[in-house]
């Protein structure tokens, strides 16, 4: 099979997996204790999982502090309900489901709108009373990516926080400063089931869940070493290969570029990651090319709307129709994608959709 996915979830790296086999544990092991146990094994546990805070914490800006979550839904959820306020969160049209569904259910929402290549304006207008606002820097279906640092600066002079989405930057590009950022390891070669919110010195949430406290007091559960472990060293390794995985990259999308000369981009050309190639052609009929596809692994639209029947949002946002919208298909591809199996996957997928 040929996997050409990297925006739904990433490889895990070898590196990785080997940081987590210890934490996994066994009856003959001393490496299965609970973190939060004070005696010997515990301990053991709980200084795995600060050493891959640290790495973790290699991924953002200076002056904050990494809590570890399940996620970056999670993440995000902590951040926007965590936060206080009484003023309506501000959104942009395309943000992940985790952020544009938490606003809704606040009561209180401003959709910040995009053009035609999925860039928000930070010049755009705020409600007067705005307490947060939230704009990704990498999207996830596009691959556009925003200029944070302006749109922090902007959230700073209406007096509202601003958290970052960086799921889709971190480990690809610097994550831009923010109040609060949200990363998930999956998305970077790291585990599934963790991910990690940046907090901003000084800044102060109220815990979403209940229990024993653990994670600073906002976030009760027992942590996992293993998941935790494997996160910091795909962070690490994210950091020193930043330069390699990028050249890779653009030589690859230069090549799909090539491939798929004739299809339509959905979105920037430029402020774009490249590893993430959204591409429509009219009249295709995308559920019939899956299935013509079956050893290709690509999306039509965002993993997590797969299958609901609706266009995408974020599609629709930057003006496309129902039908250019449900005649586009997402190619996520990065670290360990060879050029062989990106022009096998084209060309298969090229091939079905001429026979349409």
């Amino acid at each position: 099979m040929i996997y050409l996915d990297y925006q739904a979830t990433t490889p895990l790296a070898p590196e990785a997996r080997e940081a987590m086999l210890p934490w996994l544990g066994g009856p003959d092991s001393d490496h299965f204790g609970n973190p939060h146990s004070t005696h010997r094994m515990g301990r053991m546990a709980m200084a795995a999982i600060e050493v891959a805070r640290e790495q973790v914490a290699a991924l953002f800006p200076p002056g904050g502090r990494v809590v570890f979550t399940s996620g970056a839904t999670e993440a995000l959820n902590l951040a926007m309900r965590g936060c206080g306020g009484r003023g309506p969160l501000a959104v942009s049209a395309i943000e992940h489901a985790a952020v544009l569904d938490t606003a809704a259910a606040s009561g209180a929402v401003h959709v910040i709108p995009v053009d035609s290549e999925g860039l928000a304006a930070p010049a755009a207008p705020l409600p007067n009373d705005t307490r947060l606002v939230c704009v990704m820097q990498v999207n996830n279906e596009i691959g556009t990516v925003q200029d944070s640092a302006a749109w922090q600066a902007r959230a700073r002079a209406a007096g509202a926080l601003f958290l970052s989405d960086a799921v889709q930057a971190a480990g690809k590009l610097p994550v831009a400063e923010a109040d609060m950022i949200a990363l998930s390891a999956h998305k970077l070669h790291g585990p599934k089931g963790i991910g990690a919110l940046w907090l901003r010195d000084g800044l102060a949430l109220e815990p979403q869940t209940t229990g024993g406290g653990q994670e600073q007091g906002l976030r009760s559960g027992t942590l996992s070493p293993a998941l935790v472990a494997g996160f910091g060293a795909a962070a690490r390794l994210a950091v020193e290969r930043r330069e390699d995985d990028t050249a890779h990259v653009q030589a690859l999308w230069a090549r799909a570029r090539d491939l798929f000369a004739g299809w339509t981009l959905n979105g920037s050309a430029t402020q774009r990651w490249h590893g993430n190639l959204n591409l429509r052609r009219d009249g295709l009929d995308v559920a019939r090319l899956m299935s013509d596809c079956r050893n290709v692994m690509f999306s039509a639209g965002s993993a997590c709307a797969s299958g609901s029947g609706r266009p995408s949002h974020v599609l629709k946002a930057i003006g496309l129709s129902d039908a250019q919208a449900k005649s586009s298909i997402r190619l996520g591809f990065g670290r360990y994608t060879t050029m062989e199996q990106l022009e096998a996957g084209a060309a298969a997928i090229i091939s079905a959709a001429e026979a349409q």
